[in-house]
């Protein structure tokens, strides 16, 4: 791949110029159109063909799973927004179109999975989740009008749990593989109980004359545990032991970085690197929950 297809260059080129590439437009409208389709057919085929449909109807699910869930569809807006501005930035748009533009992009995305949960008996579309990817994206293209830069990241992350081992009874691990299904994907993606959405802030960005590393950010997160069903725990073989596992909140504070500010030359890394920016890097971490405890880990993913 040469230098002239870097995103990283393009998006130095001058920020108020709008001159579209029209075949790398095209690219983008025929890939961008082809995956939506795809994702949009394999999300239904996965998630609700067996499912019976009925009425688009709304579906309060605020307080459900803790807030995790919420803190979900922010970050997965947040992303989307980044990557879709640096893809119309690719074809030539100008930053300001390209951050509205990528907004759209991501609002649509998100939209269609909501608009599914409308017409599905099973749930309903949520207002709640609507307005928290508009957190997402708002928190986005705010940032990149304002300081031309993502001081403030969004990232995740999850933390495997082995249920069994944890509450001492595989009947934990079966409620969880109900729940949070088994492969590795989707626990990533499902189990609340492992995730993690983080608040992941550049300190030179804040503080330029601090001294530190340009890539060091410090970050604070969310999570919560001992959920074992969306508004309560409910399991009626294990009813009464989970009791004794009230479900909690919990904040983290822990260092992270970022790694779009780590110089390289090569466009393949410049992107391999932007993709898995979305997740926290292990760090040293401090937990406080609502339990009242507070934990220290060496490690934290």
């Amino acid at each position: 791949m040469s230098q002239d297809y870097s995103v990283q260059n393009d998006l130095k080129q001058n920020n108020t110029t709008s001159k579209v590439n029209k075949k790398r437009l095209a690219w983008t409208l025929s890939l961008g159109g082809a995956i939506y389709t795809g994702s949009s057919i394999a999300l239904y085929d996965a998630w609700y063909k067996d499912f019976p449909s009925e009425g688009f109807h709304l579906y309060n699910d605020l307080g459900e799973w803790r807030g995790v869930d919420k803190a979900g569809h922010i970050f997965s807006a947040y992303f989307q927004s980044e990557w879709a501005y640096k893809t119309w930035r690719w074809t030539g748009m100008d930053d300001k179109s390209a951050i509205w533009t990528g907004a759209a992009t991501a609002l649509l995305a998100q939209s269609t999975i909501e608009v599914m949960d409308g017409f599905s008996a099973e749930w309903g579309f949520s207002l709640s989740d609507f307005g928290a990817n508009v957190i997402g994206i708002g928190g986005f293209a705010l940032q990149q009008n304002v300081w031309g830069e993502q001081r403030i990241r969004l990232k995740s992350s999850s933390t495997p749990i082995n249920y069994e081992d944890r509450y001492g009874d595989e009947l934990y691990q079966r409620r969880a593989n109900e729940l949070y299904g088994t492969g590795f994907a989707t626990r990533y993606l499902k189990d609340y109980n492992a995730q993690n959405t983080w608040l992941s802030a550049n300190i030179l960005s804040f503080f330029p004359d601090s001294g530190f590393p340009k890539w060091l950010n410090i970050a604070v997160g969310y999570g919560a545990g001992n959920l074992f069903g969306g508004f309560s725990n409910e399991f009626p073989q294990i009813d009464g032991a989970l009791d004794q596992h009230p479900r909690y909140s919990q904040f983290f504070i822990s260092l992270d970085a970022d790694l779009s500010k780590i110089d390289v030359d090569s466009p393949i890394l410049r992107t391999l690197l932007d993709v898995i920016n979305i997740v926290k890097v292990p760090f040293s971490t401090i937990e406080i929950n609502t339990l009242g405890e507070i934990r220290f880990y060496a490690i934290r993913f």
